[in-house]
């Protein structure tokens, strides 16, 4: 299997050498043990937590298990003995050197609680996504078509292997929840929360009302806020946030939900061939979801916390912009369309948005399915009509 170039290849070489400790984490299944033993195989020792014996000295011998290796190494799977991240620091401070230790693992909140207390100062954090359409487009793997892409998603081995997403995602899904999840909320009903995970597909692109999922799910408010939190830690889905010029706000008001892998979501939702999207009443939805997980790609690979938001007037429910992102030069507007046909009206959210002072726009877009053009407005102002694919 050809190894495709990873656009966080650059950061990560580099934080690398910077930190005693880096942690590399993302999705199961991103590209995290193969990424790391391309960059760093000769450099640094590597071992996988997986191996059982291997695990089972990490655990029982955590200092005999560090001192068996005479330099830099990476341990991969490092979530299976959190901890170990106390030796770790012991071991760094006596050394007092970059470049001791890479750690990989699919994240979890007890992890980062360890990683936090243990390695605080210690350690860079960058986080690795499924492919994004730069990388596909660098190998000339890029979907044909919007309805391919979304259905597809982007997970390296189903890429590269041309697995069948039917074949992928049901296994990804089965191994993800009888692992990861059993493991971290000790979830007795594995089928409720098979259950919940569908639920929660269907209301991509919807500001979360917890009461509302709680009822459709048949479980209380707070289970539902405890589970949605684990998916989002597990990189299964994240939350944007409304914009509001008091940042206070932005924590306080519903966000809205999205997954970041659109081929899961496709299967979650029941999908089984890209055909069945082009017609049905969720393609704005997943189509929405594709483009603003690509947005958030640009910012992980580059070692950055995306700044994303969605902003909604408070007066006028019609009054929204799909995405806004916050920089040092000003806010990017973005209207999301899965239409192949440009239309006027797609940018008169985006031309009636007036940014708060001190804050000016940068630009204005809509990405849709159609013809990259442009579009100028009696005031002066042009609308950036941009296929997807001019996000590769």
């Amino acid at each position: 299997m050809e190894f495709i170039k990873r656009a966080i290849s650059a950061k990560l070489t580099d934080i690398v050498w910077k930190f005693p400790v880096v942690f590399l984490t993302g999705p199961r299944q991103s590209g995290k043990s193969t990424l790391l033993k391309h960059l760093f195989l000769g450099k640094f020792e590597f071992v996988s937590l997986e191996d059982k014996d291997i695990r089972d000295f990490a655990l029982n011998d955590p200092r005999g298990f560090l001192n068996s290796f005479k330099g830099s190494v990476i341990i991969d799977e490092a979530q299976r003995a959190p901890d170990l991240f106390s030796y770790i620091q012991t071991k760094v401070d006596e050394m007092n050197i970059p470049g001791i230790y890479i750690l990989s693992g699919s994240q979890n909140f007890s992890m980062m609680k360890n990683i936090s207390q243990s390695l605080a100062g210690r350690v860079g954090i960058l986080s690795l996504l499924p492919f994004s359409l730069g990388e596909l487009a660098s190998a000339n793997m890029l979907p044909k078509t919007a309805d391919e892409w979304m259905f597809t998603g982007s997970y390296p081995r189903l890429v590269s292997s041309k697995i069948d997403p039917q074949d992928f995602y049901p296994s990804y899904i089965t191994t993800y929840v009888e692992r990861d999840i059993r493991a971290e909320l000790k979830i007795h009903d594995l089928d409720k929360f098979k259950r919940f995970l569908s639920i929660v597909a269907a209301y991509t692109g919807n500001p979360v009302n917890l009461t509302k999922l709680g009822s459709d799910t048949g479980i209380d408010a707070r289970t539902v806020n405890s589970w949605l939190s684990i998916l989002e830690e597990s990189y299964i889905l994240f939350h944007l946030p409304p914009y509001y010029s008091n940042i206070g706000k932005r924590h306080v008001k519903a966000p809205k939900l999205y997954f970041y892998d659109t081929g899961l979501l496709c299967s979650l939702l029941g999908f089984t061939h890209a055909d069945e999207i082009t017609k049905h009443q969720m393609r704005g939805h997943i189509f929405e979801a594709a483009v603003v997980s690509e947005i958030a790609k640009k910012y992980f690979n580059a070692g950055h916390k995306p700044r994303l938001y969605f902003w909604r007037d408070s007066d006028s429910m019609e009054k929204e912009i799909d995405l806004l992102e916050e920089t040092v030069n000003g806010l990017e507007l973005t209207e999301i369309k899965s239409s192949q046909t440009a239309n006027r009206d797609y940018s008169k959210n985006l031309m009636k948005f007036n940014a708060p002072q001190p804050q000016t726009i940068k630009s204005r877009q809509v990405i849709y399915d159609g013809k990259n053009m442009q579009i100028s407005f009696e005031e002066q102002i042009n609308v950036n009509y941009k296929n997807w694919k001019s996000l590769a």
